[in-house]
């Protein structure tokens, strides 16, 4: 049987005199074949029937039990998430412990949103089942995302093989089989594999694909599912911008630019991107930033004080590099930082002078760097904020006039004085950044089939 390795995020380096890149080892899983694909499939579909069957709350409380059994691998589950993509151990124990304890409130809102409907002259809306829904979730919160996709599929009476980035298998082991002790056989499975396994599921005889992920890998099954018409919920990429107008609050602004563009070391798809700020406040705003940005420590996830941690790979340490280069032969300013880090490490970077043509304006970066441009018109700076495929988040920071600004941003979540997607709200994004979306009632509801019953 084939094995996939996990490796150390932290430990990527370059062998002395070649070009050879190593990296530590932390445990490995049992690859699935493809070829034993079907198999797994087929005990999703013969143990759905029966999960189906059962009564909504039956679901709900077997779930709920399910996760409290994570309690007891809390700190292994933070641990493995620190080690293989290189989150800080107080990062990842926010992300483990608040999987572990919303669980309860998520399990009861999700079946407040499945629960009957009755619209009268005996007639229900009802919530069904789908059957085998695929869960495909990504390395950067290898538990939070899962979840996300995970329960509300599992409640709605689904059965669900999860096929984790091949970048945090032991997460996503541990996951699954603390929660299988549990749950009914193969109602919960793990697909552990690389990108060719994802194709695979996602051809297979399945009925739904849940997705968080890249676009390119978007657009591949859209085309892929598009013969059996499968139900697709998709979170794509982001390319988040921010206006800073004169008006705004100045320290605000500053705080949530530089937060919000180095979280995760910049690997999340609400990073901010792009700022755009007012020519008349922009001499400040820069000075507070690289002020501010020049605090943040960077390291492993297991030293103290670390509020930046590596790139998860090799691969995504080079894309941020190239932008970085990219921006510098344009004319770009460093203002903290430069276009050149030893792995595994971007340390905090400011860059100033942010123009239409440069990648970093393009393209989603993730990794830590604040960018920056300046305007005169705001009308240039929505323009520019909207020229994008992306459309996930935006915000605005700015005093009167600022809620008109952010009415013509195009994104799914557009924040005032705050980042996009605030309190319990739908995660969803526009144009090329999602298909449809997941959280709240209405989220939910995508994981089951709506039909209308009249008695």
């Amino acid at each position: 049987m084939a094995v996939l390795t996990s490796y150390d995020a932290g430990s990527y380096h370059k062998v002395a005199g070649s070009d050879t890149i190593q990296a530590t080892a932390v445990g490995s899983v049992d690859a699935l074949a493809i070829s034993d694909l079907p198999q797994v499939i087929a005990q999703a579909r013969s143990s759905q029937k029966a999960w189906a069957s059962l009564a909504l709350s039956e679901r709900q409380q077997y779930v709920v039990k399910a996760y409290q059994a994570l309690a007891e691998v809390q700190d292994e589950l933070a641990m493995l998430i620190g080690q293989e993509m290189g989150k800080d151990y107080r990062r990842a124990t926010y992300e483990v412990g608040g999987t572990i304890q919303n669980a309860p409130y998520f399990a009861g809102e999700i079946g407040d949103a499945l629960a009957a409907e009755d619209l009268g002259h005996n007639t229900q809306l009802q919530y069904r089942p789908l059957g085998v829904v695929a869960v495909i979730s990504p390395w950067n919160y290898p538990l939070a995302m899962a979840n996300n996709l995970l329960m509300p599929a599992l409640i709605a009476g689904n059965s669900v093989v999860l096929k984790p980035s091949e970048e945090t298998p032991l997460v996503a082991q541990l996951f699954v089989d603390t929660l299988n002790k549990v749950l009914p056989a193969h109602v919960l499975q793990v697909a552990q594999g690389d990108k060719v396994l994802g194709q695979a599921l996602v051809i297979a005889d399945i009925n739904m694909v849940a997705f968080t992920g890249s676009l390119a890998a978007g657009k591949h099954i859209m085309a892929n599912a598009a013969p059996g018409l499968k139900r697709l919920v998709m979170e794509l990429g982001g390319n988040d911008p921010m206006i800073v107008m004169a008006s705004a609050n100045i320290d605000a602004a500053v705080r949530f630019a530089v937060a919000s563009s180095f979280e995760n070391a910049g690997q999340m798809c609400t990073s901010t991107e792009r700022i755009y700020v007012d020519e008349r406040i922009a001499d400040e705003f820069e000075q507070k930033v690289v002020q501010l940005a020049s605090r943040y420590q960077v390291g492993t996830w297991d030293q103290a004080q670390v509020n930046i941690g590596p790139m998860v790979n090799p691969t995504q340490h080079q894309k941020v590099l190239q932008q970085l280069q990219d921006a510098k032969a344009k004319g770009a300013q460093f203002l903290l930082g430069s276009d050149d880090y030893s792995l595994p490490f971007i340390q905090p970077t400011v860059v100033s002078g942010l123009t239409p043509d440069m990648l970093l304006e393009r393209e989603e970066t993730f990794g830590p760097v604040v960018a920056i441009s300046r305007f005169n018109d705001i009308n240039d700076a929505i323009t520019r904020a909207n020229d994008s495929i992306y459309g996930l988040s935006a915000a605005v920071f700015g005093g009167q006039g600022a809620h008109a600004v952010a009415e013509q941003l195009e994104a799914g979540m557009v924040g005032v004085n705050q980042g996009g997607g605030a309190g319990n709200a739908p995660w969803v994004g526009a144009k090329q950044s999602g298909f449809g979306f997941h959280g709240t009632a209405a989220g939910h509801r995508q994981f089951g089939q709506v039909r209308v019953m009249s008695y």
